[in-house]
C-alpha cells in the first residue's frame, strides 16, 4: 500500500519541520514548501492526495494557492491550518472547495484524526478496524471517531489510546499511573495534568451516550461505566 503523499505549505519553518516529522511518524510521505510559490511548482511534481495550506505566507498566499489548485484538480483535498480564525476567513477557505481548516494552534492528533477520517476507506482497505462497543457507543480505534446513533464524534489520537485502554478494562478501574505509563510514558505532574485535561475532553465526546460515564476515583484512578 503506498504512503499518503502531502503537501504542506507553511513559511514558519521551526514549526513546520515539528509537524513534518510528527506527520512522517505517522507514515505519510511529506514534501515541505516555505511559500505559495514554490508550493505551486512542488504540487505539479509530486501529486500530492492532501494539501495543507498555510494562509499568510510571502508570495500566494493559502487562498490564492488553493484557488489555483483548484483549477487544475477538483478532487485533491485541502486543509487550511491558519491562525486566522474568524468566520470569513473560513468561509472563504470553503468558498474555495477545501475539505476542511483547522485553527491553529491545534493538537497534531486532532490533524491525524480528520486525515484519517478523510482517507479511511481508499488508504486503509487491509487494515481491519479495532471496534469497541459500550453503552450505545461504538468506538472505532482505527479511525478515532465515536459513534452514538446518527451523532458522530472525532477524538484525537491520545484521546482514542486512552479511550481504549478504559474500554478494554469496562466497568473496571483502571488506575491512574497505569494511564499515564501507558500514554505519556512518565507520572510526572504536567503529564497528571495533561490527563485530566484528555478525561474532560473523552466526557465531552461521549455526552450522546446517555448510559456510559467515566468515574474519576480518588487517588486511583477512573472506570468507564455502562450503568
Amino acid at each position: 500500500m503506498k504512503p499518503l503523499k502531502i503537501l504542506f505549505v507553511d513559511d514558519d519553518l521551526k514549526y513546520s519541520m515539528l509537524l513534518k516529522r510528527f506527520l512522517e511518524k505517522e507514515g505519510y510521505e511529506v514534501t515541505y514548501a516555505g511559500n505559495g510559490n514554490i508550493a505551486l511548482e512542488q504540487y505539479l511534481v509530486i501529486k500530492p492526495d492532501l494539501v495543507l495550506l498555510d494562509i499568510n505566507m510571502p508570495g500566494y498566499n493559502g487562498f490564492e494557492v488553493a484557488e489555483r489548485i483548484r483549477l487544475q484538480d477538483k478532487h485533491v483535498l485541502i486543509f487550511f491550518l491558519s491562525d486566522r480564525s474568524d468566520k470569513m476567513d473560513r468561509l472563504q477557505g470553503f468558498q474555495l472547495k477545501a475539505n476542511d481548516y483547522l485553527a491553529k494552534p491545534f493538537y497534531p492528533e486532532e490533524l491525524i484524526a480528520r486525515i484519517r477520517e478523510r482517507f479511511s476507506f481508499s488508504f486503509c482497505d487491509n487494515i481491519e478496524d479495532e471496534i469497541y462497543n459500550f453503552g450505545h457507543s461504538v468506538f472505532n480505534y482505527s479511525t478515532n471517531e465515536i459513534r452514538v446513533g446518527n451523532n458522530k464524534v472525532l477524538i484525537t489520537s491520545r484521546q482514542a489510546d486512552l479511550l481504549r485502554l478504559l474500554a478494554r478494562n469496562l466497568n473496571k478501574t483502571v488506575d491512574r499511573n497505569v494511564l499515564l505509563e501507558a500514554i505519556w510514558g512518565n507520572t510526572s505532574y504536567a503529564n497528571s495534568l495533561a490527563l485530566n485535561v484528555q478525561i474532560t475532553y473523552l466526557r465531552k465526546a461521549l455526552r450522546h451516550d446517555s448510559i456510559i460515564k467515566i468515574e474519576s476515583l480518588m487517588k486511583k484512578g477512573y472506570i468507564l461505566k455502562d450503568i
